[in-house]
């Protein structure tokens, strides 16, 4: 565990940082889109469903960002 938590501070490599975003920036559109049009949604989920959609969505976005800075480039010289 120690060692992973030294990676959180290493430099995030370019595919995994573009993943972290990717899956901020769509939790993010899902939960403004859900928020938007709640009560358009209502007659399909109950508020309480809805509630729990657009938490987890968010909740789903941070958590893949904050993951993806757990890997490091790899800075090993080949010889």
């Amino acid at each position: 565990m120690k060692e992973m938590m030294k990676n959180y501070w290493k430099p995030t490599p370019k595919k995994w940082r573009r993943l972290g975003d990717a899956l901020l920036a769509s939790a993010t559109v899902l939960a403004i889109g859900g928020v938007w049009q709640y009560d358009s949604l209502k007659d399909i989920f109950t508020p309480t469903e809805l509630k729990v959609l657009i938490i987890t969505s968010i909740g789903l976005g941070v958590a893949g960002k904050f993951l993806t800075n757990f890997f490091k480039e790899d800075t090993s010289e080949e010889k």
